[in-house]
């Protein structure tokens, strides 16, 4: 044989041996020395993966009902630990929190977020007690928050009135892309300055990144199919990445010459500007943050701050809403008791509110909706359309917009 048709034999050899290992190594009696909870024995290669369908947490209900509250299932190549009683969760998820800190490292979570440089991908150690200390106390503060609120506000009156116009023309609302909107600019002013920039388009990038991070990654579950790529899910997640990176780069740079440069009275700095200042002075003093607080750092910290404001706020105010129309007399029963706190006012001010940093921008902008509106549906349509049918067990945005026909309150 010729070492060109040697060479060629082996290509073809090599994956094929390494498939049969590890189906040799699937088929053997599993040995631990492990004590794991009882649960489904699975398949060669694919584990338990058949049994999930294509709701997951409602499979795994009906599995706890067989093998107990907490389990133990083989997805691919990952023994995974299901539990599924309120109990041993909350002995998990605090009493034990540390131990259970980390999420499973998987490709998606690798390229959008910078070699895990984040706080959603990040492991739990050093490197992500000091990045969620530096979010806490530089980018979350009570402060820093409340600098924002007059901005928040803003967006709010302007959100308020584009319903208002369209209620008093009797024009259907997209509720989708109305709050769509609104969050985005407010989510823009925060972490860069300015309310859009027409070069790019950030929440259509954002979008396909989270949707496609949330994919079902055969890789994740069997690595030894990684390098192939099968599905073509991380080629489409690193052009992603890409194009995320030119935008982010872009920003970041044109912060770093506006730093250079004599800011105008009563410049609010924004988180990017946070960031920079946080990273040049870990440089200047050579300590811990030196190595932590890079390009790469910040990047991941400002991808995750646009996906929990441009897709994770936008989804829960879309499906509040979408449950308060479809649920009238709950609707009236909310518009009372917030215009028992606001009175007569137009709008809805932050102090109305309990204030949670984290779901600010949701509470203010669905008690605002409520307090200024009622809602009928479209000719057509009725509240069974208004169906919260779920996908893949996930809190996703609705398959079609939110539309109503709003008539003014207040």
């Amino acid at each position: 044989m010729s070492p060109y048709n040697l060479a060629i034999f082996l290509l073809f050899l090599a994956p094929l041996l390494w498939f049969l290992k590890g189906l040799i190594i699937s088929l053997l009696p599993y040995k631990s020395s492990r004590r794991l909870p009882p649960g489904p024995r699975g398949l060669p290669i694919i584990g338990s993966l058949n049994l999930l369908g294509k709701l997951p947490h409602r499979s795994l209900n009906d599995l706890a009902k067989k093998y107990g509250p907490i389990m133990s299932m083989k997805l691919g190549n990952v023994t995974t630990i299901v539990v599924s009683s309120p109990q041993i969760a909350e002995k998990i998820l605090k009493t034990h929190d540390l131990v259970f800190a980390s999420r499973p490292q998987n490709e998606a979570g690798k390229h959008v977020s910078y070699g895990n440089k984040g706080i959603a991908f990040g492991e739990y150690g050093h490197y992500w007690r000091n990045i969620r200390k530096l979010c806490t106390l530089e980018l979350f503060s009570a402060k820093k928050i409340d600098s924002f609120s007059k901005m928040r506000r803003e967006e709010l009156v302007m959100m308020v009135n584009t319903i208002k116009e369209a209620a008093k023309a009797g024009k259907i609302v997209d509720v989708s892309d109305l709050v769509g909107d609104g969050i985005e600019k407010m989510t823009y002013r925060m972490l860069f300055g300015k309310t859009s920039d027409a070069r790019f388009d950030l929440k259509g990038t954002m979008l396909d990144i989270m949707d496609q991070a949330g994919a079902f990654n055969i890789a994740d579950y069997v690595p030894m199919l990684g390098p192939l790529d099968i599905q073509g899910l991380t080629r489409k997640i690193k052009d992603m990445r890409k194009t995320m990176d030119k935008i982010l780069d872009t920003f970041i740079s044109e912060h770093e010459e506006a730093a250079s440069t004599t800011r105008p009275e009563g410049y609010e700095p924004d988180f990017v500007d946070i960031l920079l200042s946080v990273s040049d002075k870990s440089e200047e003093k050579g300590g811990d943050l030196t190595t932590l607080i890079d390009r790469d750092s910040i990047k991941a910290i400002l991808v995750d701050m646009i996906a929990a404001g441009i897709d994770t706020s936008r989804t829960t105010i879309e499906w509040i809403m979408a449950e308060l129309i479809k649920n009238p007399r709950i609707l009236k029963k909310l518009q009372q008791e917030i215009k028992d706190v606001v009175g007569d006012a137009d709008i809805v001010e932050e102090k109305d509110l309990r204030m949670n940093l984290g779901l600010v921008k949701v509470r203010q902008i669905v008690a605002q909706l409520v307090h200024s509106f009622d809602y009928e549906l479209p000719n057509g349509m009725s509240a069974s359309d208004l169906d919260m049918d779920e996908k893949f067990g996930l809190a996703l945005p609705r398959e079609n917009h939110l539309l109503v026909l709003p008539s003014v309150r207040i």
